[in-house]
Order: structure tokens, then sequence, then C-alpha cells
């Protein structure tokens, strides 16, 4: 009797037990939705990586509180602190942040994806867009968690790679890149940027090469020649016109630009007056476009503010008396622009001055200067008006000068890019904001966020060791001469 019963209870756990597992199966059928993939698919990872880090270029913390504020191309005319240089630690740790949760972590993600399914293109696309969030994070910020990055499983305190040791692992990611690139293999979808056209994206990794390589020359004029050597021997794979533009092009609300969303409840920046000045002083037939003519009648039409005022100071020029961003800036889908011709002009230009290649720097100066006159839709006889002016023409013995001033014009409103092409060629020379914090200097990088010191103290310190103190005013290691 008693073995009967062990036999019973046993029949009946194992039933009990596979009756739950049946039940069990059965409630996450029932709570599985159908319509929602279970595997991430590479298309709505590009999609959606591409965009956020189009808003993070753009945005209030990469661009609009910091670095377009830095190189002076906007000013503040109310909540004047950051144009002080009083940085948001909010602002810095969003654009750490977003950088390495969103773009960088979807982007490894679609090189991923692509390895298992066998599409190289996937791959390459996002070995490309994840250097370009690299080269964006070690501009700003100098030394970076690069080789361990975005590797949570196997490193969940990343050392920070020297920068140096970053802009050479990005030439060799993007030749990689370039090289994985089959135009004639498998597409790919949710591309943004060139919608699938895969010999513009090959075009982009070498102009990006070709950005990193003109980025080190100053401290490794080796490296920056044998890179730019090699893609000046075939100009037909860097970006050649406006049409092959890096950028993404934004849609209407409610995925418009950034800097529209954001003028839809806010007026308080305006164009710098070291912008208007400048473009006053040279007739650019550019200052329509980059600035609004003041609503109150003025002597010129324009007028900037001064960087770095004090808010009451600011406030007495007038909303009315100042001039807003040009309203190409501000339409809903006035795009983002990762990367253009006029820039890849500009460092050929340089190039051949610094005798890396043997093409002509005044011809390429100039084609540059027409390029970014073509973007933004100069006519002809403007253009052709614009350079034939002496203050325009190339000057040799002062390139970073010409080339200096006329890149600052070029990248109106891309933050990034500018300040960083400004830090490192010294032009145009500009003064420090008004009522600065930091004893009449500039900020030359962003400080690491406090989340870092918290959460990766290690590696912190030891980058703060290596680099410099960890202040707005520390230069970087392409910009220490």
């Amino acid at each position: 009797m008693k073995y009967k019963n062990i036999i019973f209870r046993s029949v009946f756990t194992l039933a009990l037990t596979a009756l739950l597992g049946a039940c069990q199966d059965d409630l996450e059928e029932v709570n599985n939705n159908p319509n929602e993939a279970i595997v991430a698919q590479p298309e709505y990872l590009l999609a959606n990586a591409i965009k956020s880090n189009a808003d993070i270029i753009l945005g209030s913390d990469a661009s609009m509180e910091t670095t377009t504020l830095y190189v002076q191309h906007w000013a503040k005319i109310q909540y004047t602190d950051p144009d002080k240089y009083t940085a948001s630690v909010t602002n810095i740790q969003n654009v750490w942040t977003n950088f390495y949760s969103l773009g960088l972590t979807d982007f490894d993600k679609v090189i991923k994806l692509g390895e298992e399914s066998g599409n190289v293109n996937y791959q390459a696309v996002g070995l490309i867009l994840k250097s370009w969030s690299f080269q964006m994070l070690t501009d700003l910020y100098g030394d970076i968690p690069y080789s361990q990055a975005v590797k949570i499983d196997q490193y969940l305190t990343p050392k920070y790679d020297a920068q140096k040791d970053v802009y050479l692992g990005l030439l060799n990611d993007l030749k990689k890149a370039g090289d994985l690139i089959n135009t004639s293999g498998s597409p790919i979808s949710g591309d943004l940027v060139y919608n699938g056209n895969l010999t513009k994206w090959k075009k982009f990794a070498n102009s990006l090469r070709l950005r990193i390589a003109l980025r080190i020359a100053d401290k490794d004029p080796a490296t920056a020649k044998s890179v730019v050597a090699e893609l000046a021997a075939n100009p037909s794979l860097l970006i050649a016109g406006n049409d092959e533009i890096a950028q993404l092009i934004y849609l209407s609300s409610p995925n418009q630009n950034p800097v529209s969303r954001d003028r839809e409840t806010r007026d308080d920046y305006r164009v710098s007056k070291s912008v208007v000045d400048k473009l006053l002083e040279l007739k650019d037939p550019r200052l329509p476009i980059f600035a609004n003519k003041t609503v109150d009648a003025t002597p010129n039409n324009y007028v900037g503010v001064t960087n770095g005022l004090l808010a009451d100071s600011a406030a007495k020029l007038g909303f009315t008396k100042t001039s807003k961003l040009g309203d190409y800036f501000t339409a809903p889908t006035s795009p983002a622009v990762f990367l253009s011709y006029s820039e890849v002009l500009f460092n050929l230009a340089e190039a051949a001055q610094r005798g890396f290649i043997s093409d002509d720097a005044a011809a390429l100066y100039k084609n540059a200067v027409t390029a970014s006159l073509q973007q933004f839709k100069v006519s002809s006889g403007d253009i052709t008006a614009y350079l034939a002016q002496p203050i325009v023409a190339y000057n040799a013995a002062n390139y970073k000068k010409s080339i200096g001033e006329q890149k600052w014009i070029a990248l109106f409103s891309q933050g990034l890019e500018a300040y960083t092409e400004w830090r490192r060629l010294d032009y145009p020379q500009l003064k420090p904001a008004y009522a600065g914090v930091l004893n009449g200097k500039f900020p030359l990088r962003l400080t690491y966020p406090t989340g870092e010191q918290a959460l990766n103290s290690a590696s912190y310190k030891a980058a703060v060791a290596s680099q410099g103190e960890d202040k707005l005013t520390t230069k970087l290691w392409f910009d220490a001469q």
C-alpha cells in the first residue's frame, strides 16, 4: 500500500509539472505580441541611431548650449550663463550618455546583425557611423573609452584610450569599413543618409579618414601624409559634390529639425556679432541666409550679439533690434550635416599646402569656398563677385587664416565640427566671452561627466593623470602645440 502511494504521488507530481509547464507555455504564447519583432532588425536600429546622432549634433547639449556658442556662431540674448562658459553638468552628461547609450550601442548592434546575417554592407555602414560617433566624442573630451567601449558584458568599467590611439584606431576602422562595402552585394534598408547608395557610403568613409588625417597633421604628420596621399590618388573615392553631402534631411513635425523644435517655444539665441561682423566685412552673400534682418530698422539691417554678455546687458540690446538665426536653419526640414563637400575641399587644400599632395592649394581653396556658397544656393554671379575680392583671395603665407576663416563660415551651425576646426587652425582669431568665467580663456574641451567619476573612477583618474586636469581649459592632444 505504501509502495502504491509513492507511485501515485510520483505520477501526480509529474503530471502536475507537465500541466504547469504547458500552462506556462500557453501563457507565454498568449502574451506574445504577434506584431512585435522578437529579434532586432538592422534597418530599424540603423534609422533610429542615425536620427538620434543627428539630434545630438544639432541639439541643446552638444550644440546650442555649448559648441555653437564656444565657436561664436550663435550667442545668447537671455539665460546667458552658458555663453559665459558656465557649463551645465546636465548638458555634459547628456552628450556623453547619448552618444554611448544611443548611437554607439545601436551602431554596434547593426554591425553584429550584419555579421550574423552575412550582410557585409550593414557591417560596413554600422562601422562607419560608429567611427563617426567616436570621432566626435574624442574631439569633445579627449581621451575616451574606445577599445573597450560598448562591450558591457566584458568591460563594466572600460579604460580610456589616449586620443592619439583613438584617432589612429578610427583611421583603421574606416579603412576596414570602406574595404568591406560591396556595391553589388546585399542591399541595406533604414538608411536615412544615402537611401542605400553604397558607393556614397564608401565616399563618406574615405572623407572621414581625410578629416581625421588633417586632425592629426600637426602631431603625426607622417601618418597624416600617408593617409591623404592614398586618398588623393583617387579623388573619386571622396565626396565629390553637394549632392553627396552626408546629412540627414528632417521631416515635418514631430520629426523636425531640433533647432526648429526649440524655436517653437524659445527665443534666447541670436547670431553672434563675430559672424555678422565678419560677413559684413567680406560682403558675404551668405549673411541673409545665416541671419535674419532685425525687426526694427537698423543701419546695417543685421545686428549680432556679443558672446558672453551679462543677462541685463544682453536684454538691453532688444529682441527686435538683433538678428535671429536665418530661416534656413530653423526650418523643420533643415538638414543635419555630418560631412560636407566644401569641408573635403578645404581639407585637400590644406593637405596640398602642407606638401602632403602635389595639387594646387589655391585652386582647391577657391573650389571649397565655391562649394559652400553653392550649398547655400548663392547665385553664380554673386559667387564670382565674392571670389574676386582681394580680402577673400587665398594667402599661402598664412594658409591657416585663409582656410580657417572660410571653413568657420562654411561650417556655420555645425557646432561640433566648427569648434574642433577652430581649435586646430586657431582662426578666426576670436575674443573670449565678454563676461566669461575662465579668466579670459576659451573652453577647449568638455569636462568628463560626473557619472564617469562615480561609476568608472579608476579609469577616469588614469585618463586625467595622462591628459591633464579635468577642466574646460585643458588642451587636447590634437590641439596642443
